[in-house]
């Protein structure tokens, strides 16, 4: 996003209904782009938030045969004990924390933007929140997991999102990360944060993917976490 704007296109915009005074910035999963996700939120958009779901960008994946796609970092395997694509994790945080500055510049303070994402984009989301200086108005977190936990609490211990409010979201019947990787994940931010800010909802028989139950729980999280102003 910064640096290789060449090859990355812009995001993905639902303009506010009217004057933007909160954005939800959302984060697809590994091989998606920010297209579907827009249509999603522009399903339960609430008129003064503006939602902003940016394209990763095309790298070779270890996971996948070492195929080119939409990726934020690279993923080694999916095992609870698999080696982390540390460097690229950090440079995507760092990406993402210079696009949440572009909408404080844009005259959104931090503290009325939601960050979130699916799958690999929620553990990106996650990441970047337990790190970041900028204090956010909460997190929405998807079918998804915890990267480089064992770097905390140090991590998080420089970020200003210690009582953030986090919506985690996953599907029991999830084959690709599953339900197991939710739970663990949880466990480990109610260490790092204010337990009680912490919400985690299952939804049986939901796979890797989202649903209208799902999407409604989010809705009325954006809409606690950023209120009109």
């Amino acid at each position: 996003m910064c640096g290789n704007s060449m090859s990355v296109p812009l995001p993905a915009i639902v303009p506010a209904a009217r004057k933007a005074t909160a954005a939800v910035i959302f984060l697809h999963g590994l091989g998606d782009t920010g297209h579907g996700w827009a249509e999603a939120f522009a399903g339960i958009r609430t008129p003064h938030v503006k939602y902003i779901c940016p394209h990763a960008p095309i790298k070779p994946v270890t996971l996948n045969m070492g195929m080119s796609m939409p990726s934020w970092f690279d993923i080694i395997g999916l095992q609870t004990d698999a080696e982390e694509d540390e460097a690229g994790i950090k440079q995507a945080s760092e990406n993402i924390k210079a696009l949440i500055d572009q909408e404080v510049k844009n005259g959104i303070p931090s503290h009325r933007i939601v960050l979130g994402g699916f799958s690999q984009g929620g553990a990106l989301s996650l990441y970047t929140a337990l790190t970041t200086q900028q204090k956010l108005g909460g997190v929405v977190a998807l079918s998804c997991w915890l990267p480089l936990r064992n770097s905390f609490p140090q991590a998080s211990r420089n970020s200003a999102n210690n009582e953030m409010h986090v919506l985690q979201c996953h599907g029991e019947a999830d084959p690709l990360v599953p339900v197991m990787f939710g739970c663990l994940t949880v466990e480990k931010l109610k260490t790092l944060c204010n337990p009680s800010n912490i919400i985690f909802k299952t939804y049986p028989r939901m796979p890797h993917s989202a649903c209208p139950e799902e999407m409604m729980d989010i809705k009325q999280f954006i809409e606690k976490q950023l209120p009109p102003i």
